[in-house]
């Protein structure tokens, strides 16, 4: 059966009516992009994934922070009372001014928990312990104890190795005569005392002064057997 072509537009205009109008709904509903707050972005695998991770860093930083009013924008607590707050690197001025201050370096906490370092490192541990002989060095004013590790080590033919953590506002020290963070166990690695104290920063953020001592030393115990167990430093 024929139907009338006058009819048969009719139809069409009306389909193409309702059509337009469910998508009018559609874009303008609240499932349109850019309607519920993102916007398609064409980016790669990787892109993604590093914004991911991005992201996730700064909400555990918020989150980390939030939970202690006490801390400041880089998780530093408290400073105990009569110690030296940390100064940003950012705002420090070095000047040529030289001053003294004492450095030494050692891991004899090893010597005792031989048997649970990895075989390949047991050459690289002095009989002593003692990596960097305590020794009066020269330092300029407004430098920190990063700054007076990295210089002396180079001096000395010691190899080291760190990497910048701008979480902490800090160089992370990961390895030094190429002994490195959890090669004696998971909670190993490198920390510093300044004038027999156990800073809770990074060691970026200790300006120095006039004939401070600063030591490294290794523990195999999150700081349990140097006696800086307390302290939570990058």
């Amino acid at each position: 059966m024929n139907i009338p072509i006058k009819n048969h537009k009719r139809k069409i205009i009306a389909s193409v009516f309702v059509i337009c109008a469910l998508v009018f709904t559609f874009w303008y509903g609240g499932n349109s992009p850019g309607s519920r707050g993102w916007e398609p972005v064409k980016t790669s695998r990787a892109t993604n994934s590093a914004s991911v991770r991005q992201d996730s860093a700064e909400e555990q930083r918020d989150m980390r922070f939030n939970a202690s009013a006490d801390n400041d924008s880089y998780f530093t607590g408290p400073v105990s009372d009569g110690k030296p707050t940390p100064v940003e690197p950012q705002g420090s001025v070095v000047t040529d001014e030289a001053r003294i201050c004492t450095l030494s370096v050692r891991c004899d906490t090893i010597l005792d928990k031989i048997s649970g370092i990895n075989p390949d490192k047991i050459e690289l541990i002095p009989d002593d312990g003692v990596v960097f002989t305590a020794a009066t060095v020269t330092f300029y004013e407004g430098e920190s104890v990063f700054n007076v590790l990295q210089r002396e080590m180079k001096q000395a033919g010691v190899p080291m190795e760190f990497v910048n953590a701008p979480i902490y506002n800090s160089a992370y020290i990961e390895g030094i005569n190429n002994l490195y963070e959890f090669d004696c166990g998971e909670l190993s690695g490198w920390m510093y005392k300044v004038n027999g104290w156990f800073p809770n920063y990074g060691c970026s953020r200790y300006q120095l002064k006039e004939g401070d001592v600063i030591e490294w030393v290794y523990t195999c115990d999150l700081g349990i057997d140097v006696g800086g167990h307390y302290s939570a430093k990058p």
